[in-house]
């Protein structure tokens, strides 16, 4: 499954890592049940898959207003993002 995994161009074209470098390394070792490897790698994990199902729940469930979930999710998301690209950075 590693093999097709897609290279971060960003990485490959500037040699720095982008926000998102080894998000697609850490969903695989959840999926084996390496959840805090997976953490470990990219911390903004577990927060984007529950901002990807607050989406999919908008789209599916038409009853309910998720924007401030999805807003809120987003926020931190981006918090989570930007603070591990930094700790990365300096670390």
């Amino acid at each position: 499954m590693e093999k097709f995994l897609l290279p971060c161009l960003n990485k490959k074209l500037f040699g720095v890592e982008c926000f998102g470098c080894g998000m697609q390394r850490s969903f695989l070792l959840a999926l084996n049940g390496d959840f805090i490897g997976a953490f470990n790698l990219f911390p903004a994990l577990y927060s984007s898959l529950i901002l990807l199902l607050c989406i999919g729940l908008h789209f599916v469930d038409k009853s309910r207003n998720y924007h401030k979930v999805i807003i809120g999710m987003a926020v931190l998301n981006a918090i989570i993002l930007v603070g591990s690209y930094i700790y990365k950075l300096t670390h």
